[in-house]
Formats: structure tokens, sequence, C-alpha cells
């Protein structure tokens, strides 16, 4: 007999504004590996949909939206390229939120999967109402 289970997956809604970007990217992450569920496993992608409105609107602590640096690299020599937390957050929005919750994912297929369950929108403007997300407070 196997053990085929069915995993249901919940669409979730978080709202970034004026929200400190370390926390609420540790609680959607949590959201996305599926830690808050009782069938979790660290074997099993069991986590939910978490859809981010507002990430133009997010915020550092201390002196790190001068301070924080965002790198990468062309691929050629000598191609560094970095850019700080206040360029970041007025060119790509999006991406700010996105590389915090990477980081904080499983380093494999399954970490990848699970990151393909994160939609962020810079407005407040999304275009999941068909799913019907339910709102997080607490985050």
């Amino acid at each position: 007999m196997s053990r085929l289970r069915i995993i249901k997956r919940l669409w979730y809604i978080v709202d970034a504004k004026n929200k400190v970007l370390g926390r609420l990217s540790s609680n959607i992450a949590k959201y996305l590996i599926g830690k808050h569920k009782v069938e979790y496993a660290p074997y099993v992608d069991v986590g939910d949909y978490i859809i981010v409105i507002n990430s133009k609107d997010v915020c550092v602590t201390g002196r790190k939206y001068k301070d924080k640096i965002y790198y990468r690299h062309t691929g050629y020599v000598g191609g560094i390229k970095k850019l700080t937390f206040k360029q970041m957050i007025m060119s790509y929005p999006n991406k700010v939120i996105e590389s915090s919750v990477r980081g904080m994912l499983p380093k494999n297929s399954l970490g990848r999967m699970m990151f393909k369950r994160l939609k962020v929108y810079s407005g407040s403007i999304h275009s999941h109402n068909a799913q019907s997300p339910k709102v997080l407070e607490y985050l």
C-alpha cells in the first residue's frame, strides 16, 4: 500500500509596508518551507504560496539603508558589481525581498521549488485574486 499524501497548499498575502526586512523574510521562509504545518518533514515540500505586496516600502534598521551592499558578478574578469540597499530599493524593490528569502531557504532542489511559490509585487496590486489568499497580519 503506498503512502501517497495529498498536500493542500494555501495562499497567503503579506503587506510589507513598514515591516523590518529580516523579520519579514524569516516568517515568509517559514511558511514557504511549511514549518507551520503538522505534516512538516525536512525532506518533503509541504509549504504554501506567499504573495508579498508593497515591497518598495520595506524598511531596515540601523545604518543598513546606506551601508548594506548587494554584490553580483557579470562572469567576466573584474566584473563585480555592487549596489547599496538604497539603490536596490529604488531600482529593484522585488529583488530585495527575494534575495533575503532565498538565503533562508534550503540550498538544494527542494529549496528552488519552494522559492517558486514566492510572488513579490512592488505595489499593492497583484494578479492572484482568484486564489482568494488569506491575510497574514502578524508578520
